[in-house]
């Protein structure tokens, strides 16, 4: 019989990663794919990105509002309550053999722990990973715990995931599946993505991604006005700035950014969510990508576009050449953003391996879950290093 595996999807950021699993997952003979969309696909305030999923020709099987409400951690953490609850009921109706789930967050916390209660196996993808100054990190190796397949982006996480008692035979280091769409998306030129966007797209261009930094959310005033501040240094340049996340203390954020964005509207413009085609087309062409998303460390520098991680959300995550760490104030990030526009800076790349590979990763997954015996990993043993 065909194995039934449910991937969980809560964001367009995890999407954007998932998609490929899902893609290889579906034409797999050994395999039925199975789809929970929740958390932020559902909220039109996120751009109700549930609809790119059926875009992209999957069927979903069912989709679970988890009432994500205000954007403050006693709403977020009623969601994880929420999602537990009513995914739940979903994995019940749906008797998957195993779930897929990736990264770090609040809603896909609550989907491994209904997995978990309901007896089954969790397949996680870019465990091991550190973002030393958000709740993620606390959710990524709570997950991890959980999860009976890890799949993992870079060989130092591989042995992070030793190190925290996972037995190395259900370790699998195959990459980032979110850059096996680099050899195969049909970019958007220019002239395309302008007219979608509304704005001149003249060179330079800034795309930017700022989110809340959880553990610090007091901070996040002083730190969205020291990035606005830095980037009024740049008047003449184009800026498409993606949505924030659900996070808590997004609201403040969002707001920031829609009033300096309407300071020049033919220059700048907020997207709430640009899915991953529009996404990585305007990485192609962008001069520098800034902000403090993880796109910002694994997209962009493969594509080879510097990027300015404004702060500590991506604090313990692997760099590439490419990559310019800033201190989140205005006098900084000037002089972080103008050494990325420096024509030789570029040239730190060249030559060099990205840190978390170069694609083709949907398929290994897909491999991965077809092959193992399920029944060998339904009980969980604690490795102990040597």
């Amino acid at each position: 019989m065909s194995r039934r595996v449910c991937v969980i999807t809560g964001s367009r950021a995890d999407f954007g990663h998932l998609s490929s699993v899902m893609r290889a997952i579906d034409s797999h003979n050994a395999l039925t794919l199975q789809i929970i969309v929740t958390g932020q696909h559902l909220d039109p305030r996120f751009g109700e990105t549930w609809r790119n999923i059926e875009d992209e020709g999957f069927a979903i099987d069912a989709k679970v509002d988890i009432d994500l409400g205000d954007d403050t951690p006693l709403a977020a953490a009623k969601a994880v309550g929420n999602a537990v609850h009513r995914i739940s009921d979903s994995l019940a109706d749906l008797a998957p053999d195993i779930i897929v789930v990736l990264g770090d967050r609040f809603e896909i916390l609550g989907a491994a722990e209904a997995a978990l209660m309901l007896n089954i196996p969790i397949a996680h993808v870019h465990g091991g990973e550190a973002t030393e100054a958000a709740v993620d990190d606390s959710i990524r190796h709570a997950i991890t715990k959980m999860a009976r397949l890890h799949f993992c982006a870079a060989a130092p996480y591989a042995k992070r995931l030793r190190q925290m008692g996972e037995d190395p035979a259900n370790i699998h280091m195959v990459g980032a599946p979110g850059l096996d769409h680099l050899d195969t998306l049909k970019r958007l030129n220019r002239e395309k993505l302008a007219e979608d966007l509304g704005i001149k797209l003249s060179s330079p261009l800034f795309v930017i991604t700022h989110h809340p930094v959880t553990l610090h959310l007091d901070q996040g005033a002083a730190e969205i006005s020291a990035l606005t501040n830095a980037l009024d240094h740049f008047e003449s340049t184009a800026m498409v700035f993606t949505g924030v996340n659900s996070d808590p203390g997004y609201a403040f954020i969002q707001g920031a950014l829609n009033v300096f964005a309407e300071k020049d509207t033919q220059r700048r413009c907020v997207v709430t969510s640009l899915g991953y085609q529009r996404y990585l087309s305007l990485l192609s062409i962008a001069d520098v990508v800034i902000g403090n998303s993880s796109s910002g460390l694994i997209e962009a520098p493969a594509i080879g576009v510097p990027t300015v991680n404004i702060g500590d959300r991506q604090k313990g995550r692997l760099r590439g050449p490419l990559v310019i760490d800033s201190a989140a104030d205005t006098t900084a990030i000037v002089a972080a953003i103008k050494q990325a526009m420096d024509s030789s800076f570029r040239k730190h790349g060249e030559g060099k391996d990205p840190p978390y590979g170069r694609g083709g990763v949907g398929l290994k997954i897909a491999k991965v879950l077809a092959k193992t015996a399920l029944d060998s990993i339904q009980e969980k043993r604690f490795y102990d290093l040597p």
